[in-house]
């Protein structure tokens, strides 16, 4: 499978500007021959541009997923749309974790442009932060079957909570999707984590980040896909791009094989 990391720049509140980037990057990784395109976290109003989420929500059936399946079907590739700021209230697909309220929503929609999977992000970052304060955490797993290889979802901080990621190996996975939003300073741990998830579950991980300024922070960039020994693929610096890379799933199985450290855990 080849999969894409669209590393986009977000414009803070800047809603249709950002969708168009990533119509444009959808149709780029197609050309290239990607399966499977990711797009980073609250890609359509931008991470940090907390005071636009009210007015920015909408449902999973709203304007922004509409169009990323669109585009999903027009080029004939899955999409990770992840993620958006969704209005619970408005949603009526899918069921909610709260009848009300906002979440941190990304979408994996197949080559015809159809639901997946729906993932809304566990942890929301503390620290006294905007996030932990105005959204609703997720309860279930993104976790579905695309093209024969079995995709999980996770978001941004919690790359920081490893039980996520092994009740998500237990699930069958064999690559971990990683939408984010990672700013500065914190270049180490976000090098760190994702490969750490990597090798403690032998499975790929894919981070993508954006770029781009915010009032108050910097998005790093720096999207990587790590293999199940944690070697790094494919990676980029901190400015707008594309990281194409090629995953043999069955890797999975013969690291896993190699070096049976599961079947040396004890419970």
């Amino acid at each position: 499978m080849r999969v894409a990391l669209a590393q986009l720049e977000i414009e803070g509140s800047a809603v249709e500007a950002n969708r168009e980037r990533a119509e444009t990057a959808i149709a780029e990784a197609a050309d290239r021959g990607a399966d499977l395109v990711a797009l980073p976290e609250i890609f359509n109003v931008g991470y940090f541009a907390f005071d636009a989420y009210q007015r920015a929500a909408e449902p999973v059936e709203g304007p922004t997923l509409g169009r990323i399946a669109d585009a999903a079907r027009e080029h004939g590739v899955g999409v990770l749309a992840g993620s958006i700021v969704e209005d619970l209230a408005e949603t009526e697909s899918v069921e909610t974790p709260a009848d009300e309220g906002l979440a941190n929503t990304s979408v994996l929609f197949d080559r015809d442009g159809e639901r997946l999977a729906v993932y809304r992000k566990h942890h929301l970052f503390g620290y006294e932060s905007a996030e932990a304060q105005m959204l609703v955490p997720g309860e279930t797993l993104g976790v579905a079957e695309f093209d024969g290889v079995t995709v999980g979802t996770t978001t941004c901080y919690d790359l920081r909570f490893p039980e996520l990621y092994r009740d998500i190996a237990e699930a069958g996975a064999d690559l971990v999707l990683v939408p984010s939003a990672w700013p500065y300073p914190r270049v180490e741990h976000w090098k760190l984590l994702p490969r750490a998830r990597a090798v403690e579950n032998q499975f790929f991980v894919a981070t993508v980040n954006g770029s781009g300024d915010f009032e108050d922070a910097s998005l790093l960039g720096r999207s990587t896909a790590y293999d199940p020994w944690g070697t790094t693929l494919a990676s980029t610096d901190d400015d707008p791009d594309l990281v194409v890379t090629d995953v043999d799933v069955d890797q999975v199985e013969a690291v896993r094989d190699e070096f049976p450290a599961w079947h040396d855990r004890r419970i």
